[in-house]
């Protein structure tokens, strides 16, 4: 990582957090070295509890004088007061404004940064969650850019001159599918890593892919990639597919029936779909119902598992259409 790089996902890291603490909070923040900064992924504020920073490789707390420490008995306490603040930023003051977004479970930040909810569950007549109240916990996550990270994979799907084969990064939360999913949309569109260059279009449901503000991309996707900003995953894939001729559809965390659907349409019209999906391994992934029909028609041509052992992004397994081993993890 070069310091040029780190030094913009370190201030990348505190605008998140100016925009969201109140600014005392925000004070302490700006008092964590640059070098935990950089290792920072998500940031948790639980009300009457230790503020819990969760770094790359360990967790720990911020105490009220800025210090990060190991004993969570020496973390500063969230108070209701600064939590409900916090709420307030990130929903610009209407709760109701955000309705559909908090119903579910998050809010996306200036900057693609994801902010999870927690609280009291509002159910609808028909028992479907319709929103979340009296908040108690937020989740900050820090989307960061790796340049890079996508090389690993190349060898696995740079296999032909003119096509990529369809590719899905299969993973439990906070292994890092995401960043791969950006460099490897942001390859693609260049070329890289022997890759054909190829017409990309990133359906970006949560904005956190591109992390699009007031019109600008906040991450590098590549010269030839369209994006489809909050954007529903199965209704923009179907839209990209006939109005914007793409060669890839790239799209993150696919699991409903519909997306399903979308991307066996996208199949059986040629065009190379990345996306990912949660779950521990290919078996777990491919026995759910809604996406079972995507292996047994062999929608996608590679998949990757990936995981957390050597730190976000290791890669554990390739396995072809069939499901059959190309490498194993060492």
């Amino acid at each position: 990582m070069n310091a040029g790089n780190s030094s913009e996902k370190v201030v990348d890291c505190l605008n998140v957090l100016r925009i969201l603490c109140p600014p005392p909070l925000y004070q302490l923040f700006c008092q964590i070295p640059e070098t935990v900064l950089q290792q920072l992924e998500e940031v948790r504020f639980r009300q009457h509890a230790p503020l819990q920073l969760c770094l790359a490789q360990e967790d720990c707390f911020l105490n009220e004088r800025g210090k990060v420490v190991k004993d969570w008995r020496e973390g500063l306490v969230v108070s209701e007061d600064w939590l409900q603040r916090m709420v307030q930023s990130a929903t610009q003051s209407s709760l109701y404004a955000m309705e559909e977004d908090i119903k579910r479970g998050f809010l996306t930040l200036p900057g693609g940064h994801r902010l999870g909810i927690a609280g009291r569950a509002v159910l609808s007549e028909t028992g479907s969650l319709r929103s979340i109240r009296n908040i108690t916990s937020l989740a900050l996550r820090i989307a960061k850019s790796h340049i890079g990270a996508s090389r690993v994979l190349a060898p696995y799907i740079s296999i032909s001159k003119h096509r990529v084969p369809s590719l899905l990064l299969i993973s439990p939360p906070q292994c890092g599918k995401t960043t791969l999913l950006r460099d490897l949309a942001r390859a693609c569109s260049q070329g890289e890593y022997q890759l054909p260059a190829q017409k990309v279009v990133v359906v970006d449901e949560r904005s956190e892919l591109a992390g699009i503000v007031e019109g600008m991309r906040t991450f590098d996707l590549g010269p030839r990639t369209d994006v489809l900003d909050g954007c529903p995953k199965a209704e923009g894939m179907m839209l990209a597919i006939r109005s914007l001729s793409p060669q890839v559809l790239v799209t993150d965390e696919i699991g409903r029936m519909e997306d399903g659907q979308a991307i066996l349409e996208a199949a059986y019209a040629g065009v190379t779909v990345f996306a990912t999906a949660h779950a521990a391994s290919l078996e777990e992934w491919r026995m759910r119902p809604s996406m079972r029909p995507l292996f047994e028609q062999q929608a996608f041509s590679r998949y990757a598992v990936i995981s957390r052992r050597r730190g976000p992004g290791t890669l554990e397994a390739v396995y072809d259409a069939n499901g059959k081993t190309l490498i194993v993890p060492r």
